[in-house]
């Protein structure tokens, strides 16, 4: 690959094809032992039947001709088949599904499952490196081929089952919040990795505002300017560098990453290099950066993440503080992933401590999170059968694996976020392709409102989410999707256009909102390989996409544009990776001290008086605030309160009016006519001040 010169490991199918090479020596001291076929080799699975199982194996020789297209199965590669018969009636899709899975027991093999339709056709693919690998798909009658390829199989045999499941709910209950809104933002031509943005990271320091984008060798800082309309983005280059400081910087990466510590300003960048990474850090956004010893040891291999908070407070360890905030890195291995934590803000780095091996999960982990109370999440996207996040409650020392129990394994990172008081949003790209979110109140222990949050944009297929929370019941999950259905990493047939979403919550999870950041201009058009780098040209965008929120709780999302210049309007990807940023100009924000308020005041009252007495008064009511409001207008007389009307809806920047009947019949002299907006004061203004005006009528 272009940026990292075929060299990023054991991502993916590069760390797959490590296993192979095990397993190709493991045949050169044995030989090659013939599999025994699937017992039995076929089944018929009814809407009443129940599951059907079958097993096959052991297999010693790999079968990797499917990264060149649809497996080989003639000698002397091998593969498994399985002839399944699907008998359902009419209808009967509607609520269920089809669901295959396929396990062993070493988790560090890998087995690959393909649905032949009775053309021979592939419908369904799994190939990750997941254990077990699953496939969900319509329970249409017919007859159909399960085969298994002995991907990596180092020996093992394989279980598989084909059952019907209920269909998850079909979405998320929608929100009453209106849809927020984002503007994007793309880098400046001049700066050199531009367009050399895969897996981006962003972070974002509250102490200053500003934003900072990490694209391969290079950090910006980008300013935005919210005094225009729209707000404008200024990007500079502030990368590490042996003139300001770090010796190993912009030099050489496998893996880059970024991470931002908002309450400090203090920067991280890091590229990965091996066992270790070469890392330096800036306390003055860039003029000068200082050397890191990068992680832990012992650390993994390869993507590596950084992240970092408080402490947790009652850990003796603390008096060796020499920073007032952790810093976490963390780093995958062929069969296990490490984490270590730094007491002096990422100068040097302890122990690195194993969070998991393969016995509890893969390899493969997402981006470390800290909570306020300093409990440290890693999300990770096989577990045993679901996906899960390992959790430390006493800063590193320890870990344990929450799953979360619905989910199912996937071919890309999940994320994680925590609120202000310790709610975790578990963001997660379902083994179905959808986009999920599922909220735990114990730390992971348990978990509710797990809900497809893409089903309202008609998303059927997600990779690279992200998660940022603020007040504890505001969280945003933002993935790259589409609508279309099928396996979009088929280079060749797969057609779909790829958008940034963000899913937005204000309850805590109970409901969301989503919205397409780019609805006019796709990330992405046709297939998008997560399979490491035997991948095509479709790997642009790489592993993953980056989020954070700003001082006032505004969302961003940092990630790389793949389709630019004439391929929003022609349809034909270029495969660019473009430093882009997603920023929140609208709407709730992820802090309600921040959201936008509205101001009710009334611009004039005025009376109009009848001979018979018939009279009646009326008010305008103007909002002059940025949110809309809904709130009654009452009216008092000489003290005493005439009518309330019905609650009236004020959009920002409008005016509505009411009108009162008031009997003047047996009045005479000079009456005080008061007019009172909201009047029990439930609206949240920016000015609560000017909700009343009175004047004075003279009735002759």
């Amino acid at each position: 690959m272009r940026r990292y010169l075929g060299m990023k490991p054991f991502s993916g199918r590069r760390r797959r094809l490590a296993l192979v090479a095990v397993a190709v020596s493991a045949l050169a001291v044995s030989g090659a032992v013939a599999a025994s076929g699937s017992t039995p080799s076929s089944g018929t699975v009814t809407d009443t039947s129940g599951a059907k199982s079958w097993s096959a194996g052991p297999f010693l020789a790999p079968n990797v001709t499917a990264q060149a297209g649809d497996p080989v199965c003639t000698l002397p590669q091998s593969c498994d088949d399985y002839t399944l018969t699907v008998t359902t009636p009419a209808g009967y899709g509607d609520a269920n599904n089809l669901k295959i899975a396929v396990s062993w027991p070493n988790a560090a093999a890998d087995f690959d499952v393909y649905v032949l339709n009775s053309a021979g056709a592939t419908v369904a693919t799994a190939a990750s490196s997941a254990d077990p690998e699953v496939i969900v798909l319509p329970p249409t009658s017919g007859t159909y081929t399960v085969r298994v390829v002995p991907f990596a199989p180092l020996g093992q045999s394989y279980s598989a089952s084909a059952s019907m499941v209920a269909k998850a709910s079909d979405g998320a209950p929608g929100s009453t919040a209106p849809a927020p809104k984002l503007a994007n933002y793309g880098a400046p031509e001049t700066l050199a990795d531009a367009h050399n943005a895969g897996e981006p990271s962003i972070g974002n320091s509250f102490k200053t505002g500003s934003s900072f984008y990490q694209a391969y060798l290079s950090t910006y800082k980008v300013r935005f300017n919210d005094a225009v309309t729209p707000p404008a983005a200024t990007w500079s280059d502030v990368s590490a560098k042996a003139a300001n400081g770090c010796l190993a910087g912009s030099t050489i990466s496998l893996d880059p990453i970024l991470y931002t510590d908002a309450v400090t300003g203090r920067t991280f960048e890091s590229q990965l290099s091996g066992a270790n990474s070469l890392t330096c850090y800036t306390d003055d956004e860039g003029l000068t950066w200082h050397p890191s010893t990068g992680g832990g040891i012992k650390s993994g291999v390869d993507h590596q993440t950084l992240g970092g908070g408080n402490f947790v407070a009652g850990d003796p360890l603390n008096a060796l503080n020499l920073y007032p905030r952790a810093v976490y890195y963390c780093s995958q291995d062929i069969a296990t992933a490490f984490c270590a934590l730094s007491r002096d803000g990422g100068a040097t780095f302890g122990v690195g401590v194993p969070v998991y091996n393969l016995l509890d999960c893969g390899g493969l982990h997402g981006h470390i999170m800290v909570a306020p109370d300093g409990t440290a999440y890693v999300p990770n996207k096989n577990c045993g059968g679901n996906q899960a996040v390992t959790v430390s409650s006493d800063n590193g020392k320890t870990w344990t694996v929450h799953k979360i129990p619905n989910s199912l394994p996937g071919d890309t990172d999940p994320a994680v976020s925590i609120g202000a008081n310790g709610t975790v949003y578990f963001g997660y790209a379902n083994g179905d392709g959808t986009q999920h979110v599922a909220v735990s109140h114990d730390k992971g222990v348990t978990w509710v409102n797990d809900f497809n949050v893409g089903a309202s944009q008609g998303v059927k297929n997600s990779v690279f989410p992200t998660a940022v929370a603020g007040d504890d019941n505001r969280a945003a999950v933002s993935w790259i999707g589409t609508t279309t259905a099928g396996n979009y990493q088929d280079a060749v047939n797969f057609k779909g256009a790829w958008h940034l979403y963000t899913a937005f919550t204000y309850d805590g999870g109970a409901s969301w909102v989503t919205v397409d950041a780019t609805p006019t201009d796709p990330v992405q058009i046709g297939s998008i390989c997560t399979g490491g780098t035997t991948c095509g040209t479709d790997r642009n965008l790489l592993d993953f996409i980056g989020s954070t929120i700003d001082k006032q709780g505004r969302v961003q999302v940092g990630y790389a544009d793949g389709c630019t210049g004439s391929c929003a309007s022609t349809g034909v990807n270029n495969f660019d990776a473009y430093a882009t940023i997603a920023r929140q100009y609208d709407g709730l924000t992820m802090f309600a001290a921040s959201d936008p308020a509205a101001n009710l005041t009334l611009s004039n009252v005025s009376a109009a008086l009848a001979a018979n007495g018939a009279s009646s008064i009326t008010a305008t009511v103007t909002n002059l605030g940025k949110a809309a409001a809904t709130a009654p207008v009452q009216f008092v007389v000489n003290g005493t309160v005439l009518s309330t009307s019905a609650p009236v809806a004020v959009p920002a920047g409008t005016s509505k009016t009411v009108t009162a009947a008031w009997s003047t019949k047996q009045l005479k002299g000079s009456q005080t006519v008061l007019a009172i907006t909201d009047p029990a004061n439930v609206v949240t203004e920016s000015n609560e001040a000017d909700n009343r005006r009175s004047i004075s009528v003279t009735i002759k």
